[in-house]
Formats: structure tokens, C-alpha cells, sequence
């Protein structure tokens, strides 16, 4: 890859993998990566190791892996609060298929309208947004002109895919962000967001 223009900044989106328990609305609930979960990650990766800074999510699905990447390649890592997880209230913990049993059709109508039909006591889609493009403005600030993986959530990442792209919010959740995923973006001052690939090498 070539040198990058001390103007333009990109921001490498990783996703955690498989945490302990497999497929479940999580939010802020901590759990750890599974085993499936490191080998995703770390494939995902790959030997790559040309990025000068490391921000993460401050749960334990992507700090712990954060820190592994940063102590094998010797980079610094940046714990931001404002890229934890959604929080989802009282789904926390469950997966669709109970919440489907107990009120058949809330999850479809979550998805069709994040915005209106949020899970009771969730965190609003608008703090949560807001949270998150206040701590991407702080980063493309801090490194300007640097490379950065950001380890996050799929909250997370959808939430800046969704500025990049120009996307309402309601929109969000069309978006698919796969276990492990990588999606990058670039930004400059004369093109502004550009995203250069989604859930790919």
C-alpha cells in the first residue's frame, strides 16, 4: 500500500468475533471471545501490522484482543469509551429467538425502525449515534494523517457507516457487519468520507 498523503486519514473497522455464548443481543454485557472467536480475529488480521495506533471498545470482546495485537506488534492501544456496544435494555442477554417466543414480530419491527421501536429501557438510537460520531471526530483529530484500527462493535460500526454514507439512522440496520469484519474508510480534506471496502481482506 502506498504512503498515505499526511492529509489523508484511514480508519480500519474491525469487529470483535464470536464471543462466549454464541448469537444473542449483547450490548453491555461483557462477555469474553470464544475460542472460535480469537481465531477469527486473528485471521482476519492476518500479519498485517502497518497501522500506527489502535482504539478500542472498552469490552472485554475487543480490548482483550486489542491488547494482544498491540503487544505482538508493539502499537499503542487506546481504550474510548464511546465505542462501547448499544445498549439494548432488557434484550440484553437474550437471543431472537426468545424474544420472538415471548412477542412474536418485536424484532422485525426493531429492525424495520430502530429509531421508533427500541427495546425497552435500550439506550436511544440518538445518544448512542451521537457517542460514537463525537469519538470518530476525536480520533480522525488525534491521528490525522494516520492509519488506526478501531475494534468495535456491529452498533458501532454500522453508526459510522452510516455517516460515511450519508444514511439515516432508521437505515442502520441494513447494513450487515459479520463477526470479525473488516471495513475500511478514508478521509480527506478535499474528497471528505470515502469507504474504501466493507467485510472485506
Amino acid at each position: 500500500m502506498t504512503r498515505l498523503e499526511h492529509r489523508e486519514t484511514e480508519i480500519v473497522l474491525l469487529r470483535h468475533g464470536e464471543p462466549v455464548g454464541g448469537r444473542r443481543y449483547r450490548g453491555k454485557l461483557d462477555d469474553a471471545l470464544s475460542e472460535k472467536g480469537w481465531q477469527q480475529m486473528w485471521h482476519a488480521v492476518g500479519e498485517r501490522a502497518d497501522w500506527q495506533q489502535i482504539v478500542t471498545s472498552p469490552l472485554l470482546r475487543c480490548h482483550a484482543f486489542a491488547l494482544a495485537l498491540g503487544e505482538r506488534h508493539g502499537l499503542p492501544v487506546e481504550v474510548d469509551e464511546r465505542f462501547a456496544e448499544v445498549g439494548f435494555g432488557s434484550w440484553e442477554g437474550r437471543t431472537r429467538q426468545e424474544l420472538e417466543a415471548e412477542t412474536p414480530g418485536q424484532v422485525r419491527r426493531f429492525l424495520q425502525d430502530p429509531v421508533g421501536n427500541r427495546p425497552p429501557g435500550a439506550e436511544l438510537l440518538d445518544d448512542f449515534t451521537s457517542r460514537v460520531q463525537a469519538g470518530l471526530h476525536d480520533v480522525l483529530q488525534a491521528y490525522a494523517g494516520q492509519r488506526v484500527l478501531l475494534v468495535a462493535h456491529a452498533g458501532v460500526i454500522r453508526t459510522i457507516m452510516a455517516q460515511v454514507l450519508g444514511m439515516p439512522p432508521v437505515a442502520m440496520y441494513r447494513i450487515h457487519v459479520a463477526n470479525a469484519g473488516l471495513t475500511r474508510i478514508r478521509t480527506d480534506q478535499e474528497r471528505g468520507y470515502t469507504l474504501v471496502s466493507h467485510c472485506g481482506p
